[in-house]
Order: structure tokens, then C-alpha cells, then sequence
């Protein structure tokens, strides 16, 4: 094998370790309770993750066993997952751009307005038919018994820096409303509750809470943008690695068929 291939071989190794950072990015968003209800976004970044593992080790084994053919076949495919790698980067990045969090006084953690996300995730994510399956599904999980668990008392509840946008969005009425706490997800209603639609849709029903208020769909979006955002961190650097990669791998590419041409040359084979 010569050099340009070692060469080659080395850096699809690198690129196929950065295949699994994207991998767990996916299974690490995927885990996520919205995402579980959400199954449009649960999967595209673990397959995108599979996919360059795939065509790295292509590239690896093409380089190893001085296959040219399979070396162009991953130069090629590596380039359009690095453009695909990109767009979804891009992408993410504007849809998840709009924050429709507000402080409310006296609470750590925020509260979320609807109106504050981005179009498509709203038409995406909320539309009434697929809300129902979401809400539904989010009504089965733990999210909410969960944080009935954890916090006893008003003081220690509203002042947690812990609780999550889908939390503080659908386990509890909105702070507008003036319910007063029981629990996380038990609340007085007040004598004269606000003219806010949200105020009126919650229920101390542990299956309704606040799953059909508008409250929950911005909180679950709240949730989507978060959860986005450290994951692109994560995809950034993986992509900054695989475009450095595909660089020295085209180099060493051109070299290996100069030196493939040489050894032709050399033997009288043309």
C-alpha cells in the first residue's frame, strides 16, 4: 500500500470516529420525551450518523486495499453527506432561531409563548391532527409525574433552574392564570381566572393537565429548540472534522492515482 493510501486509510479512520458522535447525537435526541411523541425528528440524524460510518469505512477498506473504484464511490457519497450534514445544520438552525421564552417574576425557570417560535415549527409540531397524537402521547409519559416527585414545596418548586420547557409549559397552568400551587401538577383555580384560553383548559386530571393548552405546545417546542441547539453544537464539530478529512483524503486521492500512473509508466504498461 502506498503512502497517499496510508494516508487515505488514516483519514477515513478519523471520519468513520466521527461518525459516532453524530450517531449519539441522534440516539441522545431521539431519547428525549418530545422527540419519542415527535417521530418525524426521532431518526434523520442516527441514520445521517449510520450513513457516513458506512461510506467511511468504504472509504477506509477502498484506501487499505488500494481499490480505486471504492475510493471515487466515497468521495463522492462523502461529499453529499457533508452537503446533507450542512443543510440539516442550516436548517435547524433557522426553524429553531425564533425564542419564545419570557421571564415571569418570582419563577427560575421561564415560561413559553407560542407565537414566539418559528412558523414551521409551529405548523409542523401543533396542527390539530397531529397534536392529538402528541398530546396524547405525552399524557402516558413521565414528564409530569416525574416532576411531582421532585418538587414538595412552592419555594423549592418555583425556584428551580431544573425544570424543562415541556415541564413548565404542560404540567402546570400558566403564571397569568394566578392558580395557586398544591403541587407541580395540582393547582386551586382562582375565583376570577384570567380571559387567557389556557386558563380555562386546565385540569387537575393527571391525563389532562395542560396538554391542550397552547402553554404545553410552546413548551414542547421551547423543549425542541434546546434540545436542537446542543445537538448542533455537537454536529458542528463533527462536520468541521469530516470536511478537514474529505480535503486530505481528495489529496491524497490525486496523489494515489499519480503514483498508480507512475508505477504504469514505470513497468512499460503503456
Amino acid at each position: 500500500m502506498g503512502l497517499s493510501n496510508n494516508i487515505t486509510a488514516v483519514v477515513n479512520f478519523v471520519a468513520l470516529l466521527a461518525s459516532i458522535p453524530i450517531i449519539a447525537a441522534g440516539i441522545w435526541l431521539a431519547s428525549k420525551p418530545d422527540n419519542e411523541c415527535i417521530h418525524d425528528f426521532r431518526w434523520p440524524v442516527v441514520v445521517l450518523g449510520i450513513m457516513v460510518l458506512v461510506v467511511s469505512l468504504a472509504g477506509f477498506l477502498g484506501a487499505y486495499f488500494n481499490r480505486q473504484s471504492l475510493l471515487a464511490f466515497y468521495l463522492f457519497c462523502m461529499a453529499l453527506l457533508i452537503l446533507l450534514l450542512l443543510f440539516v445544520l442550516a436548517f435547524s438552525f433557522v426553524v429553531t432561531s425564533p425564542d419564545g421564552s419570557f421571564r415571569v417574576p418570582g419563577r427560575s425557570f421561564e415560561e413559553y409563548n407560542l407565537e414566539g417560535f418559528s412558523a414551521w415549527l409551529r405548523n409542523h409540531v401543533t396542527s390539530s391532527e397531529r397534536w392529538h397524537k402528541i398530546s396524547t402521547c405525552l399524557a402516558g409519559s413521565n414528564v409530569c409525574t416525574k416532576l411531582a416527585e421532585d418538587y414538595v414545596t412552592a419555594y423549592e418548586f418555583f425556584n428551580s433552574n431544573h425544570i424543562s420547557p415541556l415541564q413548565s409549559g404542560c404540567c402546570k397552568p400558566p403564571a397569568a392564570c394566578e392558580y395557586t400551587y398544591v403541587n407541580p401538577v395540582l393547582w386551586v383555580n382562582p375565583a376570577n381566572p384570567m380571559d387567557n384560553p389556557d386558563c380555562y383548559m386546565w385540569n387537575n386530571d393527571q391525563i389532562q393537565l395542560c396538554y391542550n393548552c397552547n402553554a404545553c405546545k410552546a413548551g414542547l417546542l421551547g423543549n425542541l429548540r434546546r434540545e436542537w441547539r446542543r445537538a448542533n453544537m455537537i454536529l458542528l464539530v463533527a462536520l468541521a472534522v469530516l470536511v478537514w478529512v474529505y480535503i486530505f483524503a481528495c489529496c491524497a486521492y490525486k496523489n494515489a492515482r499519480r503514483e498508480s500512473l507512475f508505477r504504469h509508466y514505470k513497468h512499460g504498461w503503456f
